[in-house]
């Protein structure tokens, strides 16, 4: 099997979870993410777990929101999470978005590509060096961890529009995608990740184009379609998103009362297992490094987490 990943959502259980994350090594993907979600658990507390039941498979997070925690408490739970892993932990970074971070913590989101930049900046510095000396606008950090680190550790952060994918390409080593349309991965994603590396002197080999990748294995195509159409209207109320969706040619749709088929089709593989393979293959094909299939249910004729990942595993 080519380079697979899989985004493991939250579950009411923690013990499915866990179960969850065992059948995606077993069956040969290269990686599990999970996604800090509001009133979700803590998801780098999940990855502990997921780490304690498993032994070859990498453990990312896809995303955890950066003012939930300051970058030093970010460095050091990275690098004690890489410990107890063995080294497989990835950290991926996200701004978030106003409605969460100003209206849910009371916090301030100002020039997020700016503060981005300052975050990774002490996060990366601590993690390579062992310490940090940063004064910045947003974030300043004086620390030193003196706990087993691994200076290379993937950092990873949440990128859509221009100049936060081009952040991505100076100082990230990947980025993770959501939402996006393969059209728009190869349209602007890459040539703006491209942009970013080339400012630095850096070329493409080596970074992670990771992108989540909604799937369902079912026999009723219309019943998955309203479960994910449900998806796909929360994400367009969101600002950085309805910007990105709007540059991928979906405006027009998305102002329709229901969002037609296609669109769901596009973002989404839905159906018989050729049609969930047939998604993975549009989003290798349009640049992606790393394709993370995150099977989803709810709805009649739904197969099933493990037998959607067993349909991608047989690719």
């Amino acid at each position: 099997m080519d380079r697979v990943a899989v985004f493991n959502p939250a579950v009411r259980t923690l013990d499915e979870s866990v179960a969850r994350a065992k059948a995606a090594e077993r069956l040969g993907f290269e990686s599990v993410w999970t996604t800090q979600m509001p009133d979700a658990r803590d998801a780098s507390l999940v990855l502990a777990a997921y780490a304690s039941h498993t032994q070859r498979v990498k453990l990312g997070t896809g995303v955890l929101p950066i003012y939930t925690r300051h970058p030093t408490a970010m460095a050091q739970m990275a690098a004690s999470l890489d410990e107890l892993s063995g080294g497989r932990f990835i950290l991926g970074l996200g701004v978030s978005h106003k409605v969460t971070v100003e209206g849910m913590w009371g916090l301030r989101l100002e020039n997020p590509v700016d503060a981005m930049r300052e975050y990774l900046t002490i996060v990366r510095t601590t993690l390579r060096d062992g310490g940090c000396g940063f004064e910045g606008r947003y974030f300043t950090g004086r620390v030193a961890y003196s706990g087993p680190r691994r200076a290379d550790l993937p950092i990873m952060i949440s990128a859509l529009n221009p100049r936060m994918l081009q952040l991505a390409g100076e100082l990230a080593d990947g980025i993770v995608l959501y939402m996006c349309t393969p059209a728009y991965v190869r349209d602007h994603v890459v040539p703006a990740i491209r942009a970013g590396r080339e400012k630095v002197g850096k070329t493409l080999d080596g970074f992670d184009i990771v992108a989540a990748v909604p799937v369902s294995l079912t026999s009723d195509r219309a019943a998955a379609h309203d479960v994910f159409r449900k998806t796909v209207a929360r994400y367009a109320a969101l600002p950085y998103y309805r910007k990105m969706m709007d540059a991928s040619g979906l405006k027009e749709a998305l102002e329709q009362d229901r969002v037609d088929e296609r669109v769901l089709d596009e973002l989404a593989g839905v159906g018989d297992p050729e049609r969930v393979r047939d998604a993975v293959a549009r989003y290798r094909e349009s640049g992606v490094t790393l394709p993370a299939v995150g099977p989803f249910g709810g709805h009649e004729g739904a197969q099933g987490f493990e037998a959607t990942l067993e349909a991608v595993a047989a690719s």
